[in-house]
């Protein structure tokens, strides 16, 4: 008995669907008939609700299926009531006769007039414009696939997310293609339900009256008034399911930007319009001067629009205190992040552990800003210096608040973990702050107290990445993309669709400022290595490699040698995660030379050769590598102008020699643009280091390789070649 039941539950809905259509064919008694109907009304107003209550369409991903089952189910009760109406003499339960009667109060034709208008309103708006709707979504989605996947691959590839929410992701966005295609064609049987409602009508009215005139010996005037009231009762009962779930339908297709249900979308988006409230209010009490206008209504509805306006403005006005106070609440709570709290500042450092106040504990008594700064320790606290900093406006606190549903510290943690995992560094705590001196959408980066980088987003916007040649302009607020100064526009949430069909990348703005700072990091990681941090590598390093580090450390390589040769890694973007292989190369290097090492360049050189592999894995793709080269008459002329100075040996390049190679470096790195690798520049052993240092200040992010630093089963590609220029 228990196997059945499990059977019978496993396919409760197989079950379910072969019963829908044993409708279509066994005759159903008016009792259970009605059942039927209530069962239906009940369901379709289920799923109306589900559809005004979900976050996201895919959240009821089913609703194709189901569209197409309650359909079935309702096309099966009225073929059973048109069968009850056409055998029984107008008779099919309480439910129709009760709907009849109520709708018609003894008119015909105005009963049937209602039933035509609730039936073309139906048919021709909710279900003309669902299946429109639907069209649209489904072809925009489509098309905007390849632009989504973009921009999943950038976050990837940034650090922005892992390969676990990457994957989440690209399957959200096939789901979401799937979807709305199956809604385009389950919106097909929305509208074939309206039309056969009306043939439906049309029978049982005129089948009903041959019926009875002919079979039953009836008049007219009894023929029409009995099969009438059963017609419209038998339209109405499936006309109000069937308009409960067109307008679901046309509900669920027109979600495609929502952030929350309906209810909270319209709350939101309603409550921060008070002018438009106002304004309306105002000119309704306008109508008054209307001769014959109900002059109580309308002041009761114009003033009570007016006041809602009145009274939302006053709170918005009061938002940016509260937001900054709750904000503050929560740094001296340590809920960001675990650090401690600024003196009036919003948020505390990322990446440390969250700190829980005692359940009995009592909140200390607020200070003032005098009586603090009494205390000399509390001032010796102003000369810290934080690592990383980032200062930004009101309007930016929600992004790092993770109690109002931030995910800035989220987002750097992923960075933090992928960053070690590739360079071999692990990101300090980075100090967040809420600032009165900056701009609502304004943010600083700060690297040892200095500023390195600013930027500005639109909270309420998306940044839209201008491709070369778009397919259509889109409109909006040009700006540029501050991580990598790509053209863009800052585009309102609805036109995101659009934009992607257009062949724009469309980013939200948490990553437009999570990938700006990220990148600022990149670019000044070699300045956060810190001898404390060098002694924790050296210390992890002993956990796996005890008996190198007990003889490299301290009797060869000191702690402010090893600092010095991972700055000057990290400086030209080599990862530093294979710190056995480094310790090693500088131990032989240094027995061999003996102590102390007078050239730190040629030690960095022989480290980097032994990195080969990771070096090359760098900047290789598919077994190839494209790079610049040196012509070898420009090689022999750097070499032969080699000077000796205090620190080692330098470039003494004339001044037209050197802005000749800063041209062409120029014009090289441009054949780069279009390629998805850094800019390559391949010199010999002996020049890389002296070139390098000539280039660097002009192009910080283009890589100077040797060729003794290239793996042997790489394929290399010239694209170009610098040369010696005679003036």
């Amino acid at each position: 008995m228990k196997k059945w039941t499990k059977i019978i539950a496993e396919n409760s809905i197989v079950v379910m669907a072969l019963v829908i259509i044993l409708l279509l064919i066994i005759p159903l008694p008016p009792a259970l008939a009605d059942a039927a109907i209530i069962l239906n009304m009940a369901v379709s107003m289920m799923i109306l609700v589900i559809t005004m209550t979900i976050h996201d369409p895919l959240e009821f991903s089913i609703y194709p299926s189901l569209l197409l089952i309650t359909t079935l189910y309702r096309l099966g009760i009225n073929v059973s009531t048109t069968r009850n109406i056409l055998s029984r003499g107008g008779s099919s339960g309480q439910v129709i006769a009760s709907f009849g009667d109520f709708v018609l109060q003894g008119n015909v034709v105005v009963g049937l007039v209602i039933y035509l208008v609730i039936v073309l309103m139906n048919f021709t708006v909710i279900t003309k414009g669902a299946e429109r709707v639907a069209e649209v979504s489904a072809r925009f989605s489509l098309d905007a696939m390849p632009g989504k996947q973009m921009a999943i691959d950038s976050d990837l590839n940034a650090g922005l997310i892992d390969e676990r929410e990457a994957a989440k992701r690209r399957s959200k966005v096939q789901r979401e293609s799937d979807f709305y295609g199956s809604m385009d064609g389950a919106t097909k049987i929305v509208k074939g339900d309206g039309i056969m409602s009306l043939i439906t009508t049309a029978i049982n009215l005129i089948g009903g009256s041959i019926i009875g005139m002919v079979q039953g010996g009836q008049d007219i005037s009894t023929v029409l008034n009995t099969y009438t009231i059963a017609t419209v009762g038998d339209g109405l009962v499936g006309q109000i399911p069937s308009l409960l779930i067109s307008t679901a339908t046309g509900m669920i297709v027109t979600r495609a930007v929502a952030e929350g249900s309906l209810n909270e979308d319209i709350s939101k988006e309603f409550l921060d319009q008070p002018k438009a409230f106002t304004i309306a209010g105002l000119i309704i009490c306008t109508l008054v001067v209307i001769p014959g206008m109900p002059v109580i209504q309308i002041l009761i509805v114009g003033g009570g629009f007016a006041a809602a306006g009145w009274y939302m403005a006053k709170r918005i006005e009061r938002e940016p205190e509260v937001v900054r106070a709750a904000a503050y609440a929560a740094a001296t709570q340590g809920a960001i992040g675990g650090a401690e709290p600024d003196a009036g500042g919003a948020a505390g450092g990322v990446g440390g552990a969250q700190a829980e106040a005692p359940q009995e504990a009592k909140a200390p008594e607020p200070v003032s800003e005098t009586d603090f700064f009494k205390d000399i320790n509390n001032v010796y606290g102003l000369l810290q210096v934080e690592p990383v900093e980032m200062d930004f406006g009101y309007s930016l606190i929600p992004l790092a608040d993770e109690s109002s549903g931030g995910r800035l510290i989220s987002r750097i943690i992923i960075f933090r973990r992928k960053y070690a995992q590739e360079m071999g560094l692990v990101i300090p705590s980075i100090r967040l702050r809420d600032s009165a001196t900056l701009g609502t959408n304004e943010y600083v980066i700060k690297v040892k107290g200095e500023e390195v980088a600013r930027g500005e987003i639109l909270t309420d916007y998306f940044l839209a990445l201008q491709p070369e040649n778009p397919d259509k302009e889109i409109d909006g607020i040009d700006t540029i993309e501050p991580a990598y100064g790509i053209p863009s526009k800052w585009i309102r949430p609805e036109q995101r669709e659009r934009a992607e069909l257009y062949g724009y990348t469309v980013i939200d703005p948490l990553s437009v400022m999570v990938s700006h700072l990220t990148e600022v990091i990149k670019q000044h990681a070699f300045e956060l290595i810190s001898r404390q941090e060098v002694f924790r590598l050296v210390e992890n390093l002993k956990k796996t490699a005890p008996e190198l580090v007990e003889e490299a450390f301290p009797s060869l390589i000191s702690y402010n040698l090893m600092q010095k040769v991972l700055t000057m890694l990290l400086k030209e973007g080599v990862s530093i995660k294979d710190l056995e292989t480094i310790t090693e190369t500088m131990a032989d290097y240094i027995m061999d030379t003996g102590l102390p090492v007078k050239d730190i360049d040629q030690l960095v050189e022989q480290v980097r050769v032994s990195l080969k592999r990771t070096i090359t894995r760098m900047y290789c793709e598919d077994g190839n590598m494209r790079v610049v080269t040196l012509d070898a008459e420009l090689e022999r002329s750097m070499v032969s102008s080699l000077s000796k100075g205090e620190n080692g040996y330098y470039l003494a390049l004339s001044p037209d020699v050197l802005q000749s190679l800063v041209r062409q470096v120029s014009e090289q790195v441009r054949k780069f643009t279009d390629l998805s690798q850094t800019p390559v520049i391949l010199t010999s052993e002996v020049m890389r280091a002296h070139f390098y240092h000539l280039i660097e200040q002009f192009y910080p992010n283009v890589r100077v390789l040797s060729f003794n630093e290239v793996a042997s089963n790489v394929q290399i590609q010239a694209i170009g070649s610098l040369k010696l220029e005679q003036g």
